[in-house]
């Protein structure tokens, strides 16, 4: 019974209104009646904004005429076209004047006295064969048709049929009959039994100038046999070790430029030294992996160093 009181009268305390409270509030109030009506306080107005920007209008401009599309695209490929061919004529030229007249063996030029010769391709090789001067061909093989791999006539020349052989393939006796002198012949044919010589692919034509030409292409087993054969006495470094029809005594021709030689190829070239007869006689040896070639080139009154050079040179890139 006495806790239930104590929790009554803490109740009835805790409800009961602040007295204090009210007494400050009342005396609040009535200062507030004496004091009278106060001013009300002064609120700072936001700052103005400033006055909007005053933008010209844009000049007026007329519409630009509108071009046909079609001149545009003509404009345009001209235009690239233009870009090109000077692109490619830079290249071409650089090519060219970098390097000497005489190193530039298959263009034509009526000045300088070289041949209009066909554009040069070689024959396709069958399939999965090397080169014969690639890295794995160790015998230096020439895979490809070797009567492909002659040079062809040039442009306004009269070829010879006798040269083209039966099925295009030479006798040996045909060959051998470039040379006038029968000793000279007959070591000769033993030296092509000995190095077990396969087969010759020939061709010959005259120019319009009186120039003959022959080449003749004698293929072997090895790369090392045709090396052995040209240093056996066939072609010394000094002189030809045969005599060839038409010429009596040759010697090397240093006038021959080096830059114009082909890599892989060995060539042995000689002129006819003056005074020579009615006509003087060029020729070439050149060693081409399992090949080696002989290039006679004659003419009356003188047969000349540019086609002469650039024959040689056409047939070095052929073999090579």
């Amino acid at each position: 019974m006495t806790e239930q009181t104590e929790q009554t009268e803490q109740t009835e305390v805790t409800e009961q209104p602040d007295v204090t409270e009210q007494v400050v509030q009342a005396d609040q109030v009535e200062k507030a009646e004496q004091a009278g009506p106060q001013p009300p306080l002064a609120v700072p107005s936001a700052p103005s904004a400033p006055p909007p920007l005053t933008v010209p209008p844009a000049p007026s401009v007329p519409p630009a005429p509108r071009r046909d599309r079609r001149v545009l695209r003509a404009v345009l490929r001209w235009t690239a076209a233009v870009a090109v061919f000077a692109a490619a004529g830079a290249g071409t030229a650089y090519g060219i004047t970098a390097m000497d007249r005489t190193d530039v063996p298959g263009l034509a030029t009526a000045s300088d006295g070289r041949w209009d010769y066909p554009t040069l391709t070689r024959p396709p090789l069958p399939s999965g064969s090397p080169g014969p001067l690639a890295p794995s061909n160790k015998a230096g093989a020439h895979y490809a048709d070797l009567r492909a791999l002659v040079l062809p006539a040039p442009k306004g020349a009269t070829e010879d049929p006798k040269l083209r052989g039966k099925d295009g393939w030479l006798a040996t006796g045909d060959f051998l009959a470039e040379y006038p002198e029968k000793d000279d012949r007959d070591t000769l044919r033993w030296k092509l039994v000995d190095h077990a010589l396969r087969h010759i692919a020939a061709r010959g034509w005259t120019t319009p100038d009186g120039t003959s030409t022959r080449i003749y292409l004698l293929h072997f087993g090895t790369a090392a046999v045709v090396d052995d054969l040209l240093d056996d006495g066939v072609a010394p470094t000094s002189a030809p070790a045969f005599r060839v029809r038409g010429a009596d005594a040759s010697a090397f021709d240093e006038d021959f430029p080096g830059a114009a030689r082909v890599d892989g190829v060995e060539r042995r070239s000689y002129v006819e030294q003056a005074p020579y007869g009615g006509e003087q006689v060029r020729q070439a040896y050149l060693a081409a992996g399992d090949v080696l070639a002989v290039i006679v080139q004659s003419r009356k009154g003188g047969a000349k160093a540019v086609p002469f050079q650039q024959t040689v040179t056409l047939q070095s890139q052929l073999l090579g």
